[in-house]
C-alpha cells in the first residue's frame, strides 16, 4: 500500500467519525428538546400581591417609597422595644453590642475616646451613610434581627425618623414623609464620589 492509498484511508475513517458524531449530537439535541415539556407542573405563577410584597427596594430618590409619615416620639417608643437591645442607646459600652451602633452620644464618646482621630469614630448612619431613603429600604427588609420584615410601613416610617434625630440630621419637630425623607442630605454624602473609571488598569 502506497502513502497516497494509506492517506486517503485516513480520511475516509476521519470523515466517518466527523459524520457520525454530527449525527450523534444532531439526534440527541432532536431528542433533548422533544423530551423536555413546554411546563414541568411545578409550583404555580406568583401572585400581584406576592410581587409587590417582594418589591420593595428604595431608590436614593425616593423611588420606592410607600406613603406615610414618621413621627421622632413614636419612633423612640419602637426602637427602645424593637431595637435597644441589639444597637444601644447611644452611649460606650463595656461588652460588644449584638449589631453596631446606629447614633452615638457624641459627647460622651469624645470624653472617652481622648487621643483618637476623628476618622476612628463609629460607623453610624450619621456618620457613613450617604443617603436617607437607604434607613427605610434597609430597616423594612433586614430588622429587626430576630424578625426581618416584620415592621409595618408605618413604624419603619417611625424609626426612620427616630435615627435621623439622633444622629442630628432633622429636629425635634421634624415629621418625615414619602415626599420630605428624599431630599435630606447626609452629611457624609460629600465623602462618595461617583466611579468614573472606564476601564484599564484601574480596575481591578
Amino acid at each position: 500500500m502506497n502513502n497516497r492509498a494509506l492517506i486517503n484511508r485516513y480520511v475516509i475513517t476521519l470523515l466517518f467519525f466527523v459524520i457520525s458524531a454530527v449525527v450523534i449530537v444532531v439526534t440527541s439535541l432532536k431528542r433533548t428538546k422533544a423530551s423536555y415539556p413546554e411546563k414541568f407542573g411545578i409550583g404555580r405563577a406568583a401572585s400581584a400581591a406576592e410581587i409587590s410584597a417582594l418589591d420593595i427596594d428604595v431608590r436614593p430618590d425616593g423611588k420606592g417609597l410607600p406613603v406615610g409619615s414618621g413621627d421622632i416620639a413614636a419612633g423612640k417608643l419602637i426602637y427602645n422595644t424593637k431595637c435597644l437591645a441589639c444597637h444601644g442607646d447611644g452611649k460606650k459600652t463595656e461588652v460588644k453590642l449584638p449589631g453596631e451602633p446606629l447614633f452615638v452620644d457624641y459627647a460622651e464618646f469624645k470624653n472617652n475616646t481622648a487621643g483618637q482621630k476623628a476618622d476612628q469614630s463609629p460607623k453610624t448612619i450619621g456618620t457613613y451613610w450617604p443617603y436617607a431613603t437607604t434607613i427605610f429600604d434597609y430597616v423594612r427588609r433586614a430588622m429587626p434581627y430576630n424578625a426581618p420584615g416584620s415592621l409595618s410601613n408605618q413604624e419603619v416610617y417611625h424609626l426612620t425618623a427616630y435615627l435621623l434625630y439622633r444622629n442630628h440630621i432633622i429636629s425635634s419637630g421634624t415629621v418625615i414623609t414619602e415626599k420630605s425623607l428624599p431630599k435630606i442630605v447626609m452629611p457624609a454624602k460629600e465623602k462618595y464620589v461617583e466611579d468614573d473609571r472606564e476601564g484599564g488598569t484601574a480596575l481591578k
